[in-house]
């Protein structure tokens, strides 16, 4: 038996598993590093986050991925030069921490890398009728696995698109695994630079379960706080958004789009909520000169605004009324006061953040994926049933340190 073979197949046998997750959304902003210990599989499964860390990307770094992130024509030289120099990079600085935390890499049993999205490409948004759902995320894993020494999975969502899905959003797994509660309804709602939500029925019945984006949450608050303030990379607790006023004309405008009336469950990016996107609707709505507090608020109100729709009709599709939801939030969205503020308004449901149940909400996108290596190398059968958007498989790709 090949050795690498015989590793994988011991480390299965374990009672617990020590697993680092690795995540790098479509914020830019860092690496999300998690070390876990997890046990179990399936409902059974138990996880102890031990370390964890953000890496803050440099300018460098945010600047050589935006030349291909969310285009359609790029250097095809630099893509292919990139994925190897993220994988590299995301390698480095996992030696980097278990430096820092005094952890010797045989001591890891496995690395689960999310990569870098480039290109996120759903059919109804490619519109190309011969082509599949599409996605694209960086940072080869075998690079990985041998800057390392520790076996790696990685290019999770590909299983997901081969499945039948979009390849998002993937948190439904780690949700329904880690937080359902018999006699509560859940919504686990994640608000990186997408907002997405599980919905985790008082039933636990996986067939039940719901997961969808909704559409922007940070991502165009960013965009456009760079873009008037470039020494600031976000709205920091809504300073400058809460000075604003929410532009009614602006808003009506920027809800227009089909992809909020498209149904759920559906998946989107920075390939349709981009810099064009508002600015476009500035043209329509002739107002080019808006102030920065003023666009602002309006962005963080689309964001509620569209959260909020997209919970409401999640739960008129239940037997329970909304009142009996309890909002669990993670995510950079968590941390906006405005934001929270407005969605505490327009849902009539119980607030938390992740933290209150014993998961990091900083780190629970990390987490989820060290779950789905665990689950592709130990787990069982678990069945969503058919539902679109949510296949039962395995995912994440293996790659050996040699």
């Amino acid at each position: 038996m090949n050795k690498n073979i015989r590793s994988l197949y011991e480390i299965a046998q374990k009672e617990t598993r020590k697993i680092i997750g690795l995540m790098s959304g479509t914020s830019l902003d860092g690496l999300d590093i998690a070390l876990c210990a997890i046990s179990g599989a399936g409902e059974n499964t138990v996880v102890k986050i031990l370390e964890f860390e953000t890496i803050s990307y440099s300018e460098e770094i945010k600047t050589e991925i935006s030349k291909v992130f969310a285009q359609k024509t790029i250097d095809f030289q630099h893509l292919a030069l990139l994925n190897e120099w993220i994988g590299i990079l995301h390698a480095s600085l996992v030696n980097d921490c278990l430096e820092k935390w005094n952890i010797p890499a045989h001591e890891v049993d496995l690395i689960a890398s999310h990569g870098q999205t480039v290109l996120h490409a759903p059919k109804f948004l490619h519109q190309q009728e011969k082509f599949p759902n599409a996605t694209l995320q960086i940072g080869d894993g075998d690079h990985i696995a041998v800057k390392t020494g520790i076996i790696t999975l990685s290019d999770f969502r590909q299983k997901h698109v081969a499945a039948g899905g979009e390849g998002a959003p993937l948190a439904v797994y780690g949700d329904y695994l880690l937080f359902s509660k018999k006699g509560e309804n859940r919504i686990m709602l994640n608000m990186g630079g997408i907002a997405n939500f599980t919905y985790l029925p008082a039933s636990q019945n996986a067939e039940e379960v719901f997961v969808t984006d909704t559409g922007t949450a940070n991502t165009l608050i960013d965009i456009f706080t760079k873009n008037y303030f470039p020494e600031k990379s976000y709205d920091k607790d809504a300073e400058i958004a809460q000075t604003g006023t929410v532009n009614q004309t602006l808003l009506t405008e920027l809800k227009s789009n089909a992809f909020f009336t498209k149904s759920f469950p559906k998946t989107i990016g920075q390939e349709l909520f981009n810099k064009g996107f508002v600015e476009n609707a500035l043209v329509k709505t002739n107002l080019q000169n808006i102030s920065a507090p003023d666009l602002l608020a309006t962005l963080t109100r689309l964001s509620a605004e569209t959260i909020a729709e997209a919970i409401q009709f999640a739960a008129k599709n239940t037997s329970y009324e909304l009142e009996s939801f309890k909002i669990y939030m993670s995510g950079g969205g968590a941390n906006n006061p405005l934001l929270v503020k407005w969605l505490k308004e327009l849902l009539p449901c119980e607030f938390y953040k992740s933290d209150d149940l014993g998961i990091l909400s900083d780190a629970k996108e990390a987490v989820l994926f060290a779950l789905l290596a665990n689950e592709t190398v130990v787990g069982g059968d678990f069945n969503f049933g058919t539902k679109k958007g949510i296949p039962s498989v395995s995912m994440g790709k293996i790659s050996f340190p040699d």
